[in-house]
């Protein structure tokens, strides 16, 4: 097959415990994902209430460990003929699976199970990331979210920001206001291009790649380096940092940046709208603080931010029989109880309208604890997507994100200066698309 192997493949991982009596009764399918920990229980309740819910299918579900080892795994399965029926995906890796045939088209799937499904209904800046060249999914979307500012309210209004700030120069200001107050730590950044780079793009509509990033053809180039706001912002960001209104907080740093602001050791950051449930259960007690969307540059129009996550694929070469409870799984997890049930436990979004309104309708948002989480929805549904605001569909992207955080670092090092770190990235970034294109010769984005 035609998979992209990034890194040396990891060893199988699938555990298949022994069936009931009345599992067996029962077709069994599998499903591998990428998660673990808190979210990973979660998954297991999804998959035990599914089980629950009928009695023609029972579904066993891994975690792989993160997503790329799930990726990783399935390839080696692949080649043993054990592959599971179901994969999670990680958003970077859509590009991947789409040129590896080697799956099943979501509508090709759900018409030959006889499931009628309102493709409709699934949020378009959502559906449009793992659709094809004619708007058609290719695979479900499953853990949904988008990036968000985090800012803390209360540190807001004593220096006189009784809202968060809606452009970057409002920003600007309330982080030297925040310094000047004794803050020693008015907002915190780390490297990951997602929400200061790629989100930062789709917000103002900015290309990253030409081809509609990457959507019309695989022979797409970066030119983000010569897209002026681009350079302003992120030189912006630089000059922040060395004026010590921004400090940088990482995993390796002992505290990132979720972390950072939940101990309220820093004023804002940015981040995905999922980690609303990790602020909410370690904010230090008494902190006030909500998500706001991501802010735009004055005079700038503001577009709708990109889905991020994963989704679903079912994957060829399994017995027809398994199919049929995969469409019922994928049919199941598109029910608005399903979806409230996913979204109350893990902070992702909901995927279609129905659950979004039904979310809305029973007083979800208005819940103390969920306070500040529809400002993700508000985001991704600000306006229809644009061919730069509905996805990357660019490969190498994991390889490319850590190019970014090398070139970031070494520009906040004082190694070089920021210009010289994005023209060296969109050359390397260039040269991994080049080999991307190269291993997919023979193929065409569908």
């Amino acid at each position: 097959m035609k998979f992209r192997l990034t890194a040396l493949a990891a060893g199988l991982a699938l555990t298949l415990g022994a069936p009931d009596a009345r599992a067996q009764q029962r077709q069994n399918f599998t499903f591998w994902y990428g998660l673990t920990g808190q979210l990973s229980d979660v998954v297991q309740e999804v998959c035990k209430r599914f089980n629950n819910s009928q009695d023609r299918y029972q579904i066993t579900c891994t975690s792989q460990g993160d997503y790329a080892k799930a990726l990783q795994n399935t390839i080696a399965a692949f080649r043993a003929g054990e592959q599971p029926t179901v994969v999670q995906v990680y958003d970077i890796g859509t590009a991947d699976l789409m040129l590896s045939g080697q799956y099943l088209p979501a509508r090709e799937l759900m018409s030959e199970q006889s499931h009628e499904v309102d493709w409709s209904n699934y949020i378009a800046p959502i559906a449009a990331y793992y659709a094809n060249s004619k708007g058609e999914m290719l695979s479900f979307p499953f853990n949904s979210s988008t990036a968000v500012m985090y800012w803390h309210r209360g540190e807001g209004r004593k220096v006189g920001f009784e809202n968060p700030p809606a452009t970057w120069e409002e920003l600007h200001k309330a982080l030297v206001a925040l310094k000047q107050a004794g803050s020693q730590c008015p907002m915190s950044m780390d490297f990951d291009s997602w929400a200061l780079f790629e989100q930062f793009t789709a917000a103002h509509n900015i290309p990253v790649a030409s081809k509609d990033n990457g959507y019309g053809g695989l022979d797409a180039e970066y030119v983000f380096d010569s897209q002026p706001l681009v350079k302003q912002h992120l030189n912006n960001l630089l000059n922040w940092y060395q004026d010590g209104l921004v400090k940088v907080r990482t995993a390796e740093s002992g505290q990132n940046v979720i972390a950072s602001f939940a101990s309220g050791d820093c004023a804002v950051t940015f981040g995905s709208i999922a980690s609303h449930q990790t602020v909410r259960l370690t904010a230090k007690e008494g902190l006030d603080w909500t998500p706001a969307l991501l802010p735009v540059y004055a005079g700038h129009e503001r577009y709708n931010t990109r889905v991020g996550g994963a989704s679903l694929w079912a994957l060829k070469g399994r017995p027809q029989a398994e199919y049929k409870g995969a469409a019922a799984f994928f049919a199941f997890l598109a029910t608005p109880e399903s979806e409230e049930f996913w979204s109350t436990r893990t902070g992702y979004v909901p995927v279609t309208r129905a659950g979004y309104e039904r979310m809305k309708d029973e007083g979800f948002f208005e819940r103390p604890e969920n306070v500040g989480r529809e400002v993700a929805m508000q985001s991704l549904l600000l306006r229809e997507p644009t061919p730069l605001t509905k996805g990357l569909r660019l490969g190498n992207l994991t390889q490319f994100r850590a190019a970014y955080a090398n070139e970031m670092q070494a520009a906040f090092a004082g190694q070089k200066t920021m210009d010289q770190a994005l023209a060296s990235l969109q050359e390397q970034g260039n040269q991994l698309l080049r080999r991307f294109q190269q291993t997919y010769r023979s193929k065409t984005l569908p």
